[in-house]
């Protein structure tokens, strides 16, 4: 029996606005397996990474409710629900985030310190080794190409080995190959870690991936679609 991590009920998003009121994201339900590799996909402004932030409780729904490993997240306080995150949920945005004073090394190792843990450098090399960073540890961010800086990301995102990683176009703006070598990576790590994959992304190969392709539209969320049919579905 497949464990559910995330459910999302009548999932409902509205921005007011001076002169509207603007339904970002409308009566969207699904439900997500431990293990399981999700793609979000669809045009600019069809609602996808609105969704994903309500699904990892950085932000809040109008309507419905998200439950996120067993919690209700209408439930949980600001702190509660940053908690939930920093224990249990990885990120991969599209901006990196990569704090520019620290080196590649450090970087992965932070998340052993916002937690209130001893760092642990054995584990960030190993990381950061798999990745292909080896011989990049040392070096800034400034140090580093688009791609490096998207790779310590990725073993920063799973530093405490996450439950679930959310990931915003997690090849977004690279090149062909570092775009496959960063599929290649992530896909890598969900099989040893058993963490369960949500990304946004336009990348067909990325979602062709994936076990599952849910395809939005205008804020809803269209006929659920197996990974083969990524491809059309964009």
């Amino acid at each position: 029996m497949t464990t559910s991590v995330i459910k999302a009920q009548s999932l409902t998003k509205i921005v007011s606005t001076k002169q509207e009121h603007l339904t970002i994201l409308q009566n969207v339900n699904l439900d997500i397996a431990a293990g399981e590799s999700v793609a979000i996909v669809g045009a600019s402004g069809a609602g996808k990474s609105t969704l994903m932030t309500l699904l990892a409780g950085l932000d809040v729904p109008s309507e419905g409710e998200v439950e996120l490993l067993g919690h209700a997240l209408s439930s949980l306080s600001d702190e509660q629900r940053a908690d939930l995150r920093s224990q249990h949920i990885g990120f991969v945005f599209q901006s990196f985030l990569l704090i520019p004073s620290l080196t590649a090394l450090e970087n992965v190792t932070l998340p052993c310190l916002l937690r209130g843990e001893a760092e642990d450098k054995q584990r960030a090399m190993q990381l950061l080794d798999l990745v292909g960073l080896k011989n990049r540890v040392s070096h800034l961010p400034s140090e580093l190409s688009g791609g490096e800086q998207q790779r310590v990301a990725l073993a920063r995102a799973f530093m405490l080995r996450p439950q679930i990683l959310f990931a915003d176009e997690p090849t977004g703006n690279l090149d062909h190959e570092t775009a496959q070598n960063i599929v290649k990576q992530l896909f890598s790590l969900n099989e040893q870690h058993g963490t369960t994959l949500i990304m946004v992304t336009h990348d067909n190969t990325l979602a062709a991936r994936c076990d599952r392709v849910l395809n939005m539209q205008s804020g809803k969320l269209m006929v659920e679609e197996s990974s083969t049919l990524s491809a059309d579905s964009q």
